[in-house]
Formats: structure tokens, C-alpha cells, sequence
């Protein structure tokens, strides 16, 4: 089976982690601090505050601005959960934008329907690695006095008009999942041009406490806000920081994987590649076609499986799931993202990916549609 994302280890990333385990600081060490500093240093922001988990960078972004129970926050359906359940997180409503149909981001167009005087901020998620239309999003903030957060999961080292995604929001959230460009196991990173929510951000992390370990002069500290325990350790960031100066390697491996797929799923007539708009680069964390409507993507989906291919899908909308039937959201008032879904497929992209797997993948969709181009 070939797998639609898997991570890639090379003995000095172990070594990295297997010199800090022998270390006497496994967490709360200098490590993390390092990390945070040549994260900034890549992707040109001012602050970074290094977590958990994507999903634990969403949390307390929201949490550090501090919005009145019962906002609202824009966002998009077409996402993971945790995109949407930050805001639930923090006592604020999700409400949803619908996508664009070719970049299947959210679009500009639908958030400034959906903002009303509740409205406080506007998350918006750079899908698949492209970045969203930053300029426009930001200009609607600015227009409606909104907080923006940036979930840049996918997006590492991608690139909108030639600055890399990680300072154009408020808060830019990114993952580092095995199945991302940069692993460090489970983790994730916020990162901030504002010194205020900066410090914010490290307070909520470790449990709203003012003061780490290393910072005490005395056993004194102080418990400022509510925290969470988000921390991350020392040598899940220096696995991170060893895979961070492979990043442009990763990247590039991606893109010409790309183009080869590219290449040969233009002469197949039923499925549509990947759009990338102008001004931008795409990071690629996802590479998807979409079928032509005749087809049943169930069908399909079952066929290229049992040709050993790990398709996937990304992503079931949120508003799909039970736990936000409550909410009674009606699916209609999203077709751009229904008639997505109904048609999208993930193929397989992971740095080393060869032509012979590529190849295969091909042949397999080729297959699940009888042969036809």
C-alpha cells in the first residue's frame, strides 16, 4: 500500500533527539526556545510559542485574544475539526463561509456575508499548502475591526506574493504531524508579530503560570490566567529543528512529484488537477483531482484502495458531523463545498515519493475508470 502521507527520518534527526535524551533537560529546556527562534527565523515572524499539537496552537491563539463569550468566527467547513472546534473551545461560535470552487479555500466573497455584529475574527486555513487570499481577508478584518488567525497546518514554507506564510495574521497556527512537511512527532507552533499576545500565548501553555522553572530566583510563581498544559519537549524540538533545515529539500521534492502528476493526469480527461493561483507557492501538503461528475467517487475511491493506493479524502465538511448537528446548519447553503466533496479524492505525496509509486498511482485511477482517458 502506498500510504497518502508518511514522515521521513534520517539518522542525524535521530541523533539530534538521542543527544538530548541523554541530556539532563528532556522538557522546559533550552531546546524549545532554539526551535521557536529558527522557526521565526525561517518564516519571518517577530514571536513563535512551540506546542503539542496544531490543535493545541489553534486552542490558544483563540484563547489569547481574549474575545467576549458568544463571538462568532468566520471560518471555512472544508477543514479539519480543529479548526472549527477552537472556537467552541474558547466559549465562541463557529460559523461557517463556504469555499472557492477552484482553490477550495474560503472565500472572500461568503465571509462578508456571513459577518455580523458578533463577529470578532475570521480564521482561514491555507488548503492543501496554498495560502488563502490573504490581502483581500485582511482587508475585510481591517474593514470590520477582526482579529485574524492564520491556520497554517498545511502551509509551511509556503509563499504568498514572495513572503512566506507565518506574519501576515494576528496568530499563524502550524502543525508538525508526521504526515507534514517537518515532524517533531505530535506538535505544533504559534506564531505572532505582538510582543502582548506573544505573552499570552506562553502563559496559556503551562497552566497560565508567569514564570518557568528556569525563570524562578525563588520557589515563588504565580498563576495569571487559565491555562492548559500544552508544553512540548526538548527533543521533539530538536527533531524539529533537525528536520526544519530540510524543509527546502522536502519542499522541492513535493513540487516535482507534483509535476509529474500533473503531467500525467492531464491526459485523463475525468479528473481535474490541482489549481494554483498567481502569486503564490504552493507548500503541497495535499495533492488532489477531483472527478468528473459522472463518476462515482465511491466507487472509485473503493477501486484504486484495492489496487493498493492510500487514497484518502480531505475533508468531510464539519458541519457533516453529529456533534455539530446541534447547531442546525444546513449543508444547502454550502454547495460550492458539497459539490466539492462529493468529487474530491487524495492521492498519495510525501517527500521521496518515486515515479515508479507515481506510476502506479496513475495507472490505478486509470484502472478504476476502465481503462478511459
Amino acid at each position: 500500500m502506498i500510504p497518502y502521507g508518511k514522515h521521513t527520518i534520517y539518522d542525524d534527526d535521530i541523533q539530534a533527539v538521542v543527544d538530548v535524551l541523554k541530556s539532563d533537560r528532556l522538557t522546559t529546556g533550552p531546546k524549545v526556545d532554539e526551535f521557536e527562534r529558527k522557526l521565526c527565523d525561517y518564516v519571518g515572524a517577530k514571536r513563535a510559542v512551540a506546542v503539542n499539537s496544531g490543535t493545541s496552537g489553534l486552542d490558544i491563539a483563540v484563547a489569547a485574544l481574549d474575545l467576549p463569550a458568544g463571538s462568532e468566527i468566520v471560518t471555512t467547513p472544508f477543514t479539519f475539526a480543529a479548526s472549527a472546534n477552537c472556537a467552541l473551545y474558547n466559549n465562541c461560535r463557529p460559523v461557517f463561509a463556504d469555499i472557492d470552487a477552484r482553490t477550495y479555500n474560503i472565500s472572500p466573497d461568503q465571509i462578508r456575508k456571513k459577518i455580523t455584529k458578533k463577529t470578532k475574527a475570521i480564521t482561514y486555513v491555507d488548503y492543501g499548502g496554498q495560502p488563502c487570499d490573504i490581502a483581500e481577508i485582511r482587508e475585510i478584518a481591517e474593514k470590520h475591526d477582526l482579529r485574524l488567525i492564520e491556520d497554517a497546518a498545511h502551509a509551511l514554507g509556503a509563499e504568498y506574493k514572495g513572503r512566506k506564510v507565518g506574519s501576515f495574521a494576528d496568530l499563524t497556527v502550524f502543525s508538525f504531524h508526521p504526515v507534514k512537511h517537518v515532524t517533531t512527532g505530535e506538535g505544533g507552533a504559534v506564531t505572532t508579530e505582538s510582543d502582548e499576545l506573544h505573552l499570552k500565548l506562553r502563559l496559556l501553555r503551562n497552566h497560565g503560570i508567569d514564570k518557568t522553572p528556569n525563570e524562578r530566583t525563588s520557589y515563588l510563581y504565580d498563576m495569571k490566567v487559565l491555562g492548559r498544559n500544552y508544553r512540548i519537549t526538548d527533543f521533539q524540538c530538536a527533531l524539529g529543528m533537525s528536520q526544519l533545515a530540510k524543509i527546502e529539500q522536502f519542499l522541492k521534492s513535493r513540487e516535482q512529484a507534483v509535476r509529474m502528476y500533473n503531467e500525467e493526469l492531464a491526459k485523463i480527461s475525468a479528473v481535474t488537477v490541482p489549481f494554483v493561483k498567481p502569486g503564490v507557492r504552493h507548500a503541497w501538503h495535499l495533492y488532489t483531482i477531483l472527478l468528473d461528475k459522472k463518476i462515482s467517487r465511491e466507487k472509485f475511491f473503493d477501486s484504486v484502495k484495492k489496487a493498493g493506493i492510500g487514497v484518502n479524502v480531505h475533508y468531510i465538511p464539519i458541519y457533516k458531523f453529529s456533534y455539530y448537528q446541534q447547531f442546525g446548519i444546513d449543508p444547502k447553503a454550502f454547495p460550492v463545498t458539497e459539490d466539492v466533496f462529493s468529487r474530491i479524492i487524495t492521492l498519495p505525496l510525501f517527500h521521496g515519493i518515486t515515479w515508479p509509486e507515481i506510476s502506479q498511482v496513475v495507472s490505478a485511477i486509470k484502472g478504476s475508470l476502465g481503462g478511459k482517458a
